[in-house]
Order: structure tokens, then sequence, then C-alpha cells
């Protein structure tokens, strides 16, 4: 499903993505993008990802937010967190085409993005090409229906 007007984003962050959290929030805002922030509010004292990602992950798996990004220091330990979450789908991007795919391919609807291995024109450029680029379905659709029945597996 495509979605190309505005949107309700869930946006959250770790210590080490929180000045990053800060300029997404405002571009998404410039943008005319719904923003929600999930945390955190503290840049100079360690927290725990998974507690900030979870509550964001939350509210996009149950559809009360659209789409969601998080950010932590290589978007690894955020990615591991929200794909815990029933009906999120999200992806760690380090490049432009990854991002793309993310959207074509596999209906991302959280990007994970680490602030340790991007700069702020890159992570512009990521945000903008992930929330303006469409799901084609298709095969790619009777795919992705596939990963989200998983979540249904009990593990055998």
């Amino acid at each position: 499903m495509e979605n190309s007007g505005i949107m309700k984003i869930a946006l959250a962050s770790d210590h080490r993505g929180f000045d990053f959290k800060k300029h997404v929030a405002s571009l998404l805002t410039q943008m005319g993008h719904s923003v929600k922030d999930f945390g955190t509010d503290k840049n100079s004292e360690s927290v725990d990802y998974p507690d900030y990602g979870l509550k964001a992950s939350r509210a996009v798996g149950s559809g009360e937010c659209e789409r969601g990004i998080l950010i932590c220091g290589t978007g690894i330990g955020m990615s591991l967190v929200a794909n815990k979450v029933k009906g999120v789908r999200a992806a760690v991007c380090h490049n432009l085409y990854t991002v793309e795919m993310s959207r074509r391919h596999n209906d991302s609807n959280i990007l994970c993005i680490g602030a340790d291995v991007v700069n702020e024109e890159l992570l512009e450029q990521k945000i903008k090409l992930w929330l303006e680029t469409p799901f084609e379905g298709g095969r790619h659709a009777r795919r992705v229906g596939k990963i989200m029945e998983l979540e249904n597996d009990n593990g055998t």
C-alpha cells in the first residue's frame, strides 16, 4: 500500500542517535508529516535502545503511526528490537539503493538508521527517498505476506 501523503511517523533514538533524532523531527515536520517522539530526551546519558525502539515499534505495529524511524549508533540494535513487534517490517539501510528496495520490494514500515555511519546529508536523502518510494506489490506482496505469516508461527 502506497502512502504518498501526510503520515504520522513514530520517532525514537538512544543517546547515540539523539542529535539526529532532533534533526529528523524537524525535517519531517517541514515536510508536513506529524511526528510522535518516543524518546530518548537524553543526549549525554547512556540509555538502552530497546526501551525507546519498542515503544515506537509498537505504535507502528498497532497502526497508531503509519511509519517509524529509529536511530541508534549503527541502526542494527533498533532493527532487532523493531522486528520483534507484530506488524513491523524494519530495515537497516546504509545507502540509497537499500533504502529504495526496502520500500519497493519489502514494504518496510520502519527505517533504522545508524547515527555513527551516515552524515546529515545522506540522512536527509535516505529519509526523503524512503518516504516517497511506493511499494510495488505484485510478486513482492506475496513475499511480504509470507514474511508476515511468520508472526503466527509458533517456532516449529
